[in-house]
């Protein structure tokens, strides 16, 4: 067995299946002690299933390993509470978290409910925030430092069938970000994985994957271990064999004026701005040389 992660505590939320359980059980095999919190849902967040964390702690312990299965809900505080409290209670300390927990409701925009926003942003983006929550005041009282993983996802943009799943994700990144500054000074780290792998999630939108979950599986290990001790607040791809770092949302071009700017004086210009391309001038100058707009494009 490999000791990167040998006696850390580690919790992988919708550790059960996909993504999470690949994840749990390469932590596992690099001798973490591994919490498979996971409650079995259907994609749609229907029919509990504990039966989905159990098998996979079973197939940990038949390696070898440590790991203990746990059923309760990301999306309340009293259930990322109690699966943080889990961790300790076992082992008395938690030094990694891995959120891959969350549901899916698949539907045309104009056919989304209140009630599948709210369920679809609890259990990504609140379950998220609870999990970095319980986790991190846990390891700053701990005074040991930590991991903190959020998992995006590679369609993080697009696809109006999946609105209240790509907002989540996207919310993930900033989220996280901030999670890492809040534990900067406490040497507890935070960054995100934006996968792409053949899961339940992408199958049910029916995209051709090649790429498989334990394809993510090694740069979480990574991250969790103190090879990674001085990475925090970056957001990494993971797709097959390919791994790409993302750049933080930054302004591509802009222009001013001299005085507020006019209805005219933005048509006339706006395709200039929204130019792919860096250029000197606007094509159409409608304003006196003073006044033209300067480009400022981010190297």
């Amino acid at each position: 067995m490999a000791e990167s992660l040998k006696d850390k505590v580690v919790i992988v939320t919708g550790g059960g299946r996909g993504i999470g359980r690949a994840i749990a059980i390469a932590c596992a095999g690099e001798g973490a002690k591994v919490v498979v919190a996971d409650r079995g849902l259907a994609l749609d967040g229907s029919s509990p299933d504990f039966a989905v964390a159990e098998e996979v702690v079973s197939a940990i312990r038949a390696q070898g390993g440590e790991a203990l299965a746990t059923g309760e809900s990301v999306a309340a505080k009293s259930g990322a509470d109690a699966i943080v409290d889990a961790a300790v209670s076992e082992w008395g300390r938690i030094d990694g978290v891995v959120c891959c927990a969350g549901i899916l409701r698949h539907r045309p925009f104009l056919e989304l409910t209140e009630s599948d926003f709210d369920a679809v942003i609890a259990s990504h983006l609140k379950g998220h925030f609870l999990m970095y929550h319980a986790a991190l005041s846990r390891m700053v009282e701990q005074g040991s430092g930590g991991s903190l993983i959020g998992i995006s996802s590679g369609y993080v943009l697009g696809d109006p069938a999946r609105t209240p799943y790509r907002a989540a994700k996207a919310g993930i990144v900033a989220l996280t970000k901030s999670v890492a500054m809040a534990g900067a000074g406490h040497k507890v780290r935070a960054n995100v994985i934006s996968p792409i792998a053949d899961t339940r999630m992408t199958q049910a939108s029916q995209l051709p994957i090649q790429a498989q979950p334990e394809d993510v599986a090694p740069m979480a290990v990574y991250l969790l271990s103190d090879r990674a001790a001085d990475i925090s607040g970056e957001v990494y791809s993971v797709s097959g064999t390919s791994i790409a770092i993302w750049e933080d949302p930054h302004e591509r071009r802009s222009m001013r004026n001299p005085s507020r700017w006019t209805q005219d004086e933005i048509e006339a210009n706006i395709g200039w701005l929204r130019a792919g391309a860096p250029a000197a001038q606007p094509p159409v100058p409608p304003l006196p040389d003073s006044a033209k707009p300067t480009a400022e494009p981010d190297a």
